[in-house]
């Protein structure tokens, strides 16, 4: 793993968005592995400055997110369509036949899954996975488990899960209580990873993932054994490591 410490958030920003944006000038036709939460928000924003100012097109590009809630309209603010389109699609070249996020109201939730796969093995491999880290570990939403699914999955979300993601909903007990997340198998994938990781509540987490043994208690763990991650570390999620 290559980590990488900041103090101030324009570098953390600019750094993330200068590896999507490089990825996307050598390989303009480049798979994109996309995250939501809150610490890709600044990535995703300056990407959009930067396709303003024409440093960077995604006109050729495709992209699969990592997961969706599962019974939560697509229209619905919190959904990470929704999400999305707010902090990246609506605002770049991107083709939105191009972008892809599992269809958490699908009626058959296990074909959806299976059809998801299938179009990261035809499409795939990405080229670069964006992720975050929940303070448990979970990437995706692979909760820690004793075993992990390699594909495409539905999983019944952690009350702290659903406690941490209750900021963005009116209560805890409209937080959706399940998930369709892509699979530890397909984002271990991925040609490069870029695990974003901000806020001093995933200090611990963030130890665990790149110090702690590879155990499904931490599934960011298992990034352990990709040969080409990179590791971006705001002040406080960087205070336990050296």
């Amino acid at each position: 793993m290559n980590i990488f410490k900041f103090t101030n958030d324009e570098d953390f920003v600019q750094t993330g968005a200068n590896l999507v944006a490089s990825l996307l000038h050598s390989n303009p036709k480049a798979v994109l592995g996309l995250a939501t939460g809150s610490s890709p928000i600044g990535v995703y924003e300056r990407l959009v400055q930067m396709h303003r100012k024409g440093l960077v097109s995604f006109s050729k590009a495709s992209s699969y997110n990592l997961d969706e809630y599962v019974g939560l309209p697509v229209e619905h603010p919190e959904s990470y369509r929704s999400f999305m389109n707010k902090h990246l699609f609506d605002h770049v070249d991107i083709d939105l036949s191009r972008t892809h996020v599992p269809n958490g109201n699908a009626k058959d939730l296990e074909a959806e899954c299976l059809a998801y796969d299938r179009m990261l093995e035809s499409e795939g491999p990405v080229d670069l996975q964006i992720l975050g880290i929940g303070s448990n570990g979970h990437i995706g939403f692979n909760e820690p488990d004793a075993s992990l699914s390699s594909g495409t999955h539905v999983v019944d979300l952690l009350p702290e899960t659903r406690e941490a993601n209750a900021r963005f909903f009116p209560s805890i007990a409209d937080v959706p209580r399940q998930a369709i997340t892509m699979g530890v198998g397909s984002i271990l994938k991925a040609r490069q990873i870029l695990l974003l990781v901000r806020g001093a509540e995933k200090a611990e987490a963030i130890r665990n993932a790149v110090k702690g043994p590879i155990t499904t208690q931490c599934p960011a763990s298992l990034l352990q054994s990709h040969p080409n991650v990179v590791v971006l570390l705001d002040e406080g999620a960087g205070q336990w490591l050296d």
